[in-house]
């Protein structure tokens, strides 16, 4: 490994560990969080999981021979799921499972 990719790997582990520990550093427990902060706290997962399904579908070939079936089955098993049981990270597991494994080797 050379000096600049062991610079970059360092750098973007300060960045990320930047990004986790100043919410705790700006938000002191005990301390009221700001009505704004709290709002978007509650608004930006959604969006986040709404851009991410817009992002998984921008390059699905409608008018191809399968009209986008694959990619609506596994989004269809992602909503079950996360119906179900309400935990995201299994919904999209077992989405991302679903469409990897099984959804294409059957529409192959």
């Amino acid at each position: 490994m050379n000096s600049s990719m062991f610079l970059a790997i360092l750098l973007m582990a300060a960045v990320t560990f930047l990004t986790r520990w100043l919410p705790f550093a700006a938000f002191r427990p005990g301390q009221p969080i700001p009505k704004t902060i709290a709002y978007l706290g509650q608004v930006l997962p959604l969006a986040m999981m709404a851009m991410l399904v817009v992002y998984g579908l921008r390059s699905t070939d409608w008018l191809g021979s399968n009209h986008g079936l694959p990619e609506l089955l596994a989004l269809a098993v992602t909503g079950v799921i996360h119906g179900w049981k309400r935990n995201s990270l299994l919904s999209i597991g077992c989405g991302t499972l679903f469409y990897m494994v099984l959804v294409q080797q059957i529409f192959r």
